[in-house]
Protein backbone atom coordinates (compact mmCIF):
# COMPACT_ATOMS: atom_id res chain seq x y z
CA UNK A 1 0.00 0.00 0.00
CA UNK A 2 3.10 2.31 0.77
CA UNK A 3 4.83 1.60 -2.82
CA UNK A 4 1.10 2.27 -4.45
CA UNK A 5 0.64 5.55 -2.23
CA UNK A 6 3.66 7.05 -3.64
CA UNK A 7 3.53 5.55 -6.92
CA UNK A 8 0.07 7.49 -7.08
CA UNK A 9 2.20 10.49 -5.52
CA UNK A 10 4.78 10.27 -8.35
CA UNK A 11 2.09 10.28 -11.01
CA UNK A 12 0.76 13.33 -10.37
CA UNK A 13 1.32 16.26 -12.92
CA UNK A 14 3.59 18.84 -11.52
CA UNK A 15 4.25 20.70 -14.27
CA UNK A 16 1.50 23.99 -15.45
CA UNK A 17 -0.84 22.06 -17.57
CA UNK A 18 -2.38 25.76 -18.56
CA UNK A 19 -1.51 27.03 -22.05
CA UNK A 20 0.53 29.79 -21.75
CA UNK A 21 -2.64 31.89 -23.54
CA UNK A 22 -5.04 31.57 -20.96
CA UNK A 23 -2.51 33.41 -18.47
CA UNK A 24 -4.17 36.31 -16.94
CA UNK A 25 -7.50 36.31 -18.42
CA UNK A 26 -9.20 33.36 -16.62
CA UNK A 27 -11.73 36.53 -14.51
CA UNK A 28 -14.77 36.93 -16.05
CA UNK A 29 -17.31 39.87 -14.55
CA UNK A 30 -20.15 38.00 -16.24
CA UNK A 31 -19.80 34.64 -13.56
CA UNK A 32 -19.23 36.67 -10.66
CA UNK A 33 -21.90 38.91 -11.58
CA UNK A 34 -24.67 36.28 -12.53
CA UNK A 35 -23.48 34.53 -9.55
CA UNK A 36 -24.12 37.66 -6.86
CA UNK A 37 -27.78 38.43 -8.96
CA UNK A 38 -28.52 34.76 -8.42
CA UNK A 39 -27.85 34.86 -4.64
CA UNK A 40 -29.27 38.50 -3.99
CA UNK A 41 -31.23 40.19 -6.30
CA UNK A 42 -34.77 40.85 -6.31
CA UNK A 43 -34.61 42.93 -9.38
CA UNK A 44 -31.86 42.36 -11.88
CA UNK A 45 -30.63 44.59 -14.61
CA UNK A 46 -27.24 43.64 -14.76
CA UNK A 47 -27.09 40.78 -17.95
CA UNK A 48 -28.29 41.75 -21.06
CA UNK A 49 -31.14 40.05 -21.87
CA UNK A 50 -34.91 40.47 -22.64
CA UNK A 51 -36.93 39.36 -19.89
CA UNK A 52 -40.42 39.55 -21.82
CA UNK A 53 -40.62 36.48 -24.79
CA UNK A 54 -39.97 36.70 -28.63
CA UNK A 55 -42.64 37.23 -30.93
CA UNK A 56 -45.20 34.77 -31.31
CA UNK A 57 -44.17 34.40 -35.37
CA UNK A 58 -40.62 33.06 -34.05
CA UNK A 59 -41.64 30.79 -31.88
CA UNK A 60 -44.39 29.36 -34.15
CA UNK A 61 -41.73 28.37 -36.55
CA UNK A 62 -39.09 26.91 -33.74
CA UNK A 63 -42.59 24.92 -33.24
CA UNK A 64 -42.95 24.20 -36.91
CA UNK A 65 -39.36 23.01 -37.45
CA UNK A 66 -39.33 20.69 -34.43
CA UNK A 67 -42.55 19.23 -34.90
CA UNK A 68 -43.43 19.49 -38.56
CA UNK A 69 -42.97 16.73 -40.90
CA UNK A 70 -39.65 17.51 -41.97
CA UNK A 71 -37.29 15.03 -39.75
CA UNK A 72 -34.48 16.19 -41.10
CA UNK A 73 -34.74 19.49 -39.06
CA UNK A 74 -33.29 17.62 -36.37
CA UNK A 75 -30.07 16.51 -38.36
CA UNK A 76 -27.10 17.64 -39.05
CA UNK A 77 -27.45 20.25 -41.67
CA UNK A 78 -24.36 22.46 -44.04
CA UNK A 79 -21.91 23.29 -41.59
CA UNK A 80 -21.58 26.96 -42.83
CA UNK A 81 -25.18 27.80 -42.34
CA UNK A 82 -28.63 25.95 -42.84
CA UNK A 83 -29.48 26.62 -46.51
CA UNK A 84 -32.17 28.71 -46.22
CA UNK A 85 -30.86 30.72 -43.52
CA UNK A 86 -27.64 31.63 -45.44
CA UNK A 87 -30.13 32.64 -48.37
CA UNK A 88 -32.50 34.88 -46.58
CA UNK A 89 -29.22 36.19 -44.98
CA UNK A 90 -27.79 37.01 -48.25
CA UNK A 91 -31.11 38.31 -49.82
CA UNK A 92 -31.58 40.93 -47.07
CA UNK A 93 -28.16 41.87 -45.98
CA UNK A 94 -27.74 42.60 -49.68
CA UNK A 95 -30.61 44.62 -49.51
CA UNK A 96 -29.38 46.63 -46.93
CA UNK A 97 -25.66 47.32 -48.49
CA UNK A 98 -26.82 47.73 -52.26
CA UNK A 99 -24.90 44.77 -53.42
CA UNK A 100 -25.38 40.87 -54.66
CA UNK A 101 -24.13 38.57 -52.24
CA UNK A 102 -23.76 35.12 -52.47
CA UNK A 103 -25.29 32.82 -49.70
CA UNK A 104 -22.79 30.92 -49.78
CA UNK A 105 -19.37 32.49 -49.70
CA UNK A 106 -20.40 35.68 -48.07
CA UNK A 107 -22.55 34.39 -45.54
CA UNK A 108 -21.58 32.01 -42.32
CA UNK A 109 -23.67 30.93 -39.29
CA UNK A 110 -22.26 30.76 -36.19
CA UNK A 111 -23.11 29.88 -32.60
CA UNK A 112 -24.23 33.47 -31.84
CA UNK A 113 -22.47 36.47 -32.31
CA UNK A 114 -19.63 35.10 -29.75
CA UNK A 115 -18.40 32.69 -31.79
CA UNK A 116 -18.50 35.07 -34.56
CA UNK A 117 -16.01 36.83 -33.06
CA UNK A 118 -13.84 34.12 -31.82
CA UNK A 119 -13.36 33.24 -35.33
CA UNK A 120 -12.75 36.46 -36.38
CA UNK A 121 -9.80 36.59 -33.86
CA UNK A 122 -8.41 33.33 -34.59
CA UNK A 123 -8.43 33.58 -38.36
CA UNK A 124 -6.87 36.82 -38.72
CA UNK A 125 -4.80 37.88 -35.96
CA UNK A 126 -0.86 36.58 -35.25
CA UNK A 127 1.58 36.32 -32.54
CA UNK A 128 2.27 40.46 -32.01
CA UNK A 129 -0.70 42.18 -34.22
CA UNK A 130 -2.20 44.74 -32.86
CA UNK A 131 -6.21 45.24 -32.60
CA UNK A 132 -7.78 48.48 -31.72
CA UNK A 133 -10.61 48.55 -29.68
CA UNK A 134 -12.36 51.44 -28.61
CA UNK A 135 -13.40 52.04 -25.29
CA UNK A 136 -15.26 51.11 -23.21
CA UNK A 137 -15.88 47.88 -25.24
CA UNK A 138 -18.20 44.52 -24.78
CA UNK A 139 -15.26 42.68 -22.49
CA UNK A 140 -14.64 39.85 -24.49
CA UNK A 141 -12.52 41.55 -26.84
CA UNK A 142 -9.64 41.80 -25.12
CA UNK A 143 -9.55 38.23 -24.09
CA UNK A 144 -9.97 36.88 -26.89
CA UNK A 145 -7.41 38.93 -29.30
CA UNK A 146 -5.20 37.53 -26.08
CA UNK A 147 -5.57 34.05 -27.01
CA UNK A 148 -5.08 34.73 -30.42
CA UNK A 149 -1.56 35.76 -29.57
CA UNK A 150 -2.49 39.85 -30.37
CA UNK A 151 -1.81 42.83 -28.58
CA UNK A 152 -4.74 44.86 -27.75
CA UNK A 153 -4.43 48.71 -28.44
CA UNK A 154 -7.16 50.78 -26.38
CA UNK A 155 -8.85 54.06 -27.40
CA UNK A 156 -10.94 55.54 -25.33
CA UNK A 157 -14.46 57.53 -26.23
CA UNK A 158 -14.05 60.67 -24.50
CA UNK A 159 -16.90 62.23 -22.86
CA UNK A 160 -17.84 66.03 -23.18
CA UNK A 161 -20.34 67.48 -20.95
CA UNK A 162 -23.41 68.79 -22.84
CA UNK A 163 -24.03 72.55 -21.80
CA UNK A 164 -27.19 74.12 -19.72
CA UNK A 165 -27.36 71.16 -17.14
CA UNK A 166 -29.17 68.74 -19.79
CA UNK A 167 -28.52 64.69 -19.14
CA UNK A 168 -25.44 63.50 -20.67
CA UNK A 169 -26.46 61.69 -24.23
CA UNK A 170 -24.32 58.49 -25.23
CA UNK A 171 -23.46 60.70 -28.99
CA UNK A 172 -21.48 63.15 -25.93
CA UNK A 173 -18.63 60.32 -25.71
CA UNK A 174 -16.32 60.17 -28.94
CA UNK A 175 -13.51 59.46 -30.33
CA UNK A 176 -10.51 62.19 -30.61
CA UNK A 177 -9.61 61.57 -34.39
CA UNK A 178 -5.97 62.42 -33.92
CA UNK A 179 -5.54 59.97 -30.90
CA UNK A 180 -7.40 57.26 -33.08
CA UNK A 181 -5.14 57.61 -35.62
CA UNK A 182 -1.78 58.28 -33.66
CA UNK A 183 -3.10 54.35 -32.76
CA UNK A 184 -2.62 53.29 -36.51
CA UNK A 185 0.88 51.77 -37.38
CA UNK A 186 2.38 49.18 -39.67
CA UNK A 187 1.34 46.59 -36.43
CA UNK A 188 -1.97 47.06 -36.53
CA UNK A 189 -4.27 43.93 -38.06
CA UNK A 190 -8.01 45.08 -37.44
CA UNK A 191 -9.87 47.28 -35.53
CA UNK A 192 -13.15 46.36 -33.75
CA UNK A 193 -16.13 48.65 -34.05
CA UNK A 194 -18.89 47.94 -31.81
CA UNK A 195 -21.61 50.52 -32.88
CA UNK A 196 -24.27 50.71 -31.55
CA UNK A 197 -21.96 50.61 -28.61
CA UNK A 198 -22.42 47.98 -25.43
CA UNK A 199 -22.09 49.28 -23.02
CA UNK A 200 -23.17 52.78 -23.89
CA UNK A 201 -25.55 52.60 -26.29
CA UNK A 202 -23.45 54.95 -28.42
CA UNK A 203 -24.70 55.12 -32.11
CA UNK A 204 -21.65 55.83 -34.12
CA UNK A 205 -22.11 59.02 -36.84
CA UNK A 206 -21.44 58.73 -40.39
CA UNK A 207 -18.55 61.54 -40.01
CA UNK A 208 -17.36 58.86 -36.95
CA UNK A 209 -17.24 56.09 -39.42
CA UNK A 210 -15.69 57.66 -42.24
CA UNK A 211 -12.43 58.95 -39.88
CA UNK A 212 -12.57 55.09 -38.73
CA UNK A 213 -13.33 53.90 -42.39
CA UNK A 214 -10.29 56.21 -43.67
CA UNK A 215 -7.64 55.26 -41.18
CA UNK A 216 -8.70 51.49 -42.03
CA UNK A 217 -7.94 52.17 -46.01
CA UNK A 218 -4.84 54.05 -45.32
CA UNK A 219 -3.10 51.64 -42.84
CA UNK A 220 -4.55 48.18 -44.80
CA UNK A 221 -6.11 47.72 -41.86
CA UNK A 222 -9.38 44.71 -41.46
CA UNK A 223 -12.36 45.95 -39.47
CA UNK A 224 -14.11 43.52 -37.27
CA UNK A 225 -17.55 44.88 -37.20
CA UNK A 226 -20.21 44.05 -34.12
CA UNK A 227 -23.71 45.54 -35.12
CA UNK A 228 -25.52 43.07 -32.90
CA UNK A 229 -27.72 45.88 -31.63
CA UNK A 230 -28.73 46.86 -35.47
CA UNK A 231 -32.19 47.53 -35.24
CA UNK A 232 -32.45 48.70 -31.45
CA UNK A 233 -31.78 52.80 -32.08
CA UNK A 234 -34.02 55.21 -31.14
CA UNK A 235 -35.01 58.85 -31.54
CA UNK A 236 -35.26 58.28 -35.42
CA UNK A 237 -31.02 57.49 -35.14
CA UNK A 238 -29.84 56.24 -38.05
CA UNK A 239 -27.78 52.64 -37.87
CA UNK A 240 -24.67 53.61 -40.21
CA UNK A 241 -22.77 49.99 -41.57
CA UNK A 242 -19.50 50.85 -41.95
CA UNK A 243 -18.98 48.12 -44.87
CA UNK A 244 -21.04 50.35 -46.89
CA UNK A 245 -18.45 53.14 -46.53
CA UNK A 246 -15.53 53.53 -50.01
CA UNK A 247 -13.16 51.29 -49.48
CA UNK A 248 -15.01 49.00 -46.60
CA UNK A 249 -16.62 46.42 -48.26
CA UNK A 250 -13.40 44.69 -48.96
CA UNK A 251 -12.06 44.31 -45.45
CA UNK A 252 -15.14 44.34 -43.44
CA UNK A 253 -16.35 41.46 -41.57
CA UNK A 254 -20.25 42.14 -40.27
CA UNK A 255 -21.21 40.05 -37.18
CA UNK A 256 -25.19 40.08 -35.96
CA UNK A 257 -27.21 38.21 -33.93
CA UNK A 258 -30.57 36.34 -33.71
CA UNK A 259 -30.77 36.92 -29.93
CA UNK A 260 -30.66 40.54 -30.50
CA UNK A 261 -32.36 40.68 -33.48
CA UNK A 262 -35.39 38.81 -32.51
CA UNK A 263 -35.33 38.90 -28.54
CA UNK A 264 -34.14 34.87 -28.06
CA UNK A 265 -30.48 35.10 -26.73
CA UNK A 266 -30.67 31.39 -25.37
CA UNK A 267 -31.25 30.30 -29.43
CA UNK A 268 -27.70 31.13 -29.93
CA UNK A 269 -27.73 31.52 -33.65
CA UNK A 270 -25.23 34.31 -35.20
CA UNK A 271 -23.72 35.52 -38.52
CA UNK A 272 -20.93 36.81 -39.96
CA UNK A 273 -21.18 38.65 -43.64
CA UNK A 274 -18.58 40.33 -45.95
CA UNK A 275 -15.80 39.25 -48.85
CA UNK A 276 -15.51 35.55 -49.65
CA UNK A 277 -11.40 36.76 -49.02
CA UNK A 278 -12.45 36.89 -45.52
CA UNK A 279 -15.09 34.84 -44.76
CA UNK A 280 -12.74 31.82 -46.22
CA UNK A 281 -10.53 31.69 -43.04
CA UNK A 282 -13.49 32.52 -40.22
CA UNK A 283 -14.91 29.31 -42.23
CA UNK A 284 -11.69 27.18 -41.42
CA UNK A 285 -12.06 28.19 -37.29
CA UNK A 286 -15.63 27.36 -37.55
CA UNK A 287 -14.96 23.88 -39.20
CA UNK A 288 -11.90 23.47 -36.83
CA UNK A 289 -13.93 24.58 -33.55
CA UNK A 290 -17.85 24.18 -33.44
CA UNK A 291 -18.50 22.56 -37.32
CA UNK A 292 -22.32 23.18 -36.87
CA UNK A 293 -24.46 25.31 -35.07
CA UNK A 294 -28.31 24.12 -34.32
CA UNK A 295 -30.72 23.14 -37.25
CA UNK A 296 -33.80 23.85 -35.71
CA UNK A 297 -33.30 27.59 -34.72
CA UNK A 298 -31.48 28.29 -37.90
CA UNK A 299 -35.05 27.29 -39.86
CA UNK A 300 -36.57 29.26 -37.15
CA UNK A 301 -34.82 32.71 -37.79
CA UNK A 302 -34.77 31.88 -41.61
CA UNK A 303 -38.44 31.86 -41.42
CA UNK A 304 -38.49 35.57 -39.19
CA UNK A 305 -36.16 36.79 -41.61
CA UNK A 306 -38.37 36.20 -44.52
CA UNK A 307 -41.41 37.26 -42.72
CA UNK A 308 -39.17 40.86 -41.87
CA UNK A 309 -38.24 40.93 -45.54
CA UNK A 310 -41.22 41.03 -46.50
CA UNK A 311 -42.84 43.43 -44.33
CA UNK A 312 -39.49 45.76 -44.32
CA UNK A 313 -39.87 49.44 -43.47
CA UNK A 314 -43.52 48.35 -42.53
CA UNK A 315 -45.32 49.94 -39.00
CA UNK A 316 -46.05 45.60 -38.42
CA UNK A 317 -42.18 45.16 -38.79
CA UNK A 318 -40.70 43.89 -35.64
CA UNK A 319 -37.44 45.55 -36.55
CA UNK A 320 -39.91 48.64 -35.83
CA UNK A 321 -42.11 47.65 -33.12
CA UNK A 322 -39.49 46.40 -31.05
CA UNK A 323 -36.92 49.44 -31.08
CA UNK A 324 -40.72 51.53 -30.11
CA UNK A 325 -41.39 49.31 -27.25
CA UNK A 326 -37.60 49.93 -25.64
CA UNK A 327 -37.31 53.01 -26.55
CA UNK A 328 -40.68 53.73 -24.44
CA UNK A 329 -38.64 51.55 -21.63
CA UNK A 330 -35.32 53.45 -21.78
CA UNK A 331 -37.39 56.53 -21.39
CA UNK A 332 -38.80 55.37 -18.24
CA UNK A 333 -35.93 54.00 -16.69
CA UNK A 334 -34.06 57.23 -17.37
CA UNK A 335 -36.49 59.32 -15.63
CA UNK A 336 -36.67 56.75 -12.47
CA UNK A 337 -33.01 57.03 -12.23
CA UNK A 338 -32.65 60.69 -12.98
CA UNK A 339 -35.58 61.40 -10.10
CA UNK A 340 -33.42 59.85 -7.46
CA UNK A 341 -29.72 61.42 -8.65
CA UNK A 342 -28.52 58.96 -10.71
CA UNK A 343 -27.38 60.65 -13.61
CA UNK A 344 -28.22 58.83 -16.82
CA UNK A 345 -26.38 58.83 -20.28
CA UNK A 346 -29.51 58.77 -22.51
CA UNK A 347 -28.52 55.90 -24.80
CA UNK A 348 -29.02 56.60 -28.76
CA UNK A 349 -29.13 52.61 -28.86
CA UNK A 350 -29.24 48.82 -27.47
CA UNK A 351 -30.15 47.72 -24.45
CA UNK A 352 -28.44 49.20 -22.19
CA UNK A 353 -28.12 52.86 -19.99
CA UNK A 354 -25.33 53.85 -18.36
CA UNK A 355 -25.58 56.04 -15.21
CA UNK A 356 -23.73 58.12 -12.86
CA UNK A 357 -23.48 56.91 -9.59
CA UNK A 358 -21.26 60.02 -8.08
CA UNK A 359 -24.47 61.20 -5.85
CA UNK A 360 -24.73 57.78 -4.23
CA UNK A 361 -21.18 57.08 -3.28
CA UNK A 362 -21.49 58.15 0.33
CA UNK A 363 -23.34 55.35 0.86
CA UNK A 364 -20.29 53.22 -0.05
CA UNK A 365 -17.56 54.54 1.20
CA UNK A 366 -14.01 54.22 0.03
CA UNK A 367 -11.40 51.87 0.65
CA UNK A 368 -8.15 53.72 0.48
CA UNK A 369 -5.55 51.82 -1.64
CA UNK A 370 -8.21 49.19 -2.74
CA UNK A 371 -7.25 47.47 -6.31
CA UNK A 372 -11.24 46.97 -6.97
CA UNK A 373 -12.39 49.95 -8.78
CA UNK A 374 -15.00 52.14 -7.08
CA UNK A 375 -17.74 51.21 -9.56
CA UNK A 376 -17.42 46.88 -8.85
CA UNK A 377 -17.18 47.49 -4.98
CA UNK A 378 -20.51 50.26 -5.34
CA UNK A 379 -22.79 47.33 -7.68
CA UNK A 380 -21.50 44.36 -5.42
CA UNK A 381 -22.74 46.25 -2.27
CA UNK A 382 -26.13 47.43 -3.94
CA UNK A 383 -27.35 43.86 -4.93
CA UNK A 384 -26.32 42.48 -1.67
CA UNK A 385 -27.86 45.52 0.34
CA UNK A 386 -30.60 46.51 -1.81
CA UNK A 387 -31.34 43.61 -4.27
CA UNK A 388 -30.55 46.08 -7.52
CA UNK A 389 -28.20 44.03 -10.13
CA UNK A 390 -26.55 46.31 -12.65
CA UNK A 391 -22.76 46.71 -13.78
CA UNK A 392 -20.25 48.25 -13.33
CA UNK A 393 -18.93 50.04 -15.86
CA UNK A 394 -15.14 49.55 -15.44
CA UNK A 395 -15.89 46.04 -16.72
CA UNK A 396 -15.92 47.59 -20.25
CA UNK A 397 -12.24 48.90 -19.49
CA UNK A 398 -8.46 47.40 -20.16
CA UNK A 399 -7.04 47.29 -16.76
CA UNK A 400 -4.90 50.39 -16.94
CA UNK A 401 -7.58 52.66 -17.69
CA UNK A 402 -10.51 51.00 -14.73
CA UNK A 403 -10.08 53.73 -12.42
CA UNK A 404 -10.93 56.46 -14.93
CA UNK A 405 -14.14 55.91 -15.29
CA UNK A 406 -15.08 54.02 -12.02
CA UNK A 407 -18.32 55.81 -10.68
CA UNK A 408 -20.55 54.32 -13.55
CA UNK A 409 -22.97 51.42 -13.40
CA UNK A 410 -24.55 49.77 -16.43
CA UNK A 411 -28.46 48.85 -16.25
CA UNK A 412 -30.57 46.91 -19.01
CA UNK A 413 -33.52 48.06 -19.85
CA UNK A 414 -34.58 45.50 -22.68
CA UNK A 415 -37.19 44.09 -19.20
CA UNK A 416 -41.10 43.33 -18.89
CA UNK A 417 -42.89 46.63 -17.03
CA UNK A 418 -43.22 44.84 -14.01
CA UNK A 419 -39.65 44.39 -13.50
CA UNK A 420 -38.72 48.14 -14.18
CA UNK A 421 -41.11 49.05 -11.90
CA UNK A 422 -39.80 47.01 -8.89
CA UNK A 423 -36.14 48.38 -9.97
CA UNK A 424 -37.81 52.37 -9.48
CA UNK A 425 -39.24 51.16 -6.38
CA UNK A 426 -36.35 49.78 -4.57
CA UNK A 427 -34.32 53.17 -6.45
CA UNK A 428 -36.94 55.42 -4.53
CA UNK A 429 -37.21 53.51 -1.32
CA UNK A 430 -33.33 54.13 -1.32
CA UNK A 431 -33.83 57.88 -1.93
CA UNK A 432 -36.19 58.63 0.96
CA UNK A 433 -34.16 56.46 3.44
CA UNK A 434 -31.10 59.16 2.20
CA UNK A 435 -32.80 62.01 2.88
CA UNK A 436 -34.46 61.06 6.01
CA UNK A 437 -31.82 58.75 7.64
Amino acid sequence: QTHLLSLSLQAKMSRPVQARRLEGIDKNIWVEFVKLAATYSTVNLGQGFPDFPPPDFLKEAFVRALSGENHMLHQYTRAFGHPPLVKILAQFFGKLLGRDLDPMTNVMVTVGAYQALFCCFQAFVDDGDEVIIIEPFFDCYEPMVKMAGGMPVFVPLRPKAPKDGKLMSSADWQLDPAELASKFSDRTKAIVLNSPNNPLGKVFSRGELEVIADLCVKYDVLCISDEVYEWLVYDGKEHIRIASLQGMWDRTVIIGSAGKTFSATGWKVGWTVGPNRLLQHLCTVHQNSVYHCATAAQEAVAQGFQRELKLYGKPESYFIQLPKELQQKRDWLVQSLDAVGMKPIIPEGTYFLVADISEFKSDVPDVPDSDEPYDSRFAKWMVKNKGLAAIPLSAFYCGAHKNNYNHFIRFCFAKEEATLKAANDILQKWKREKTNP
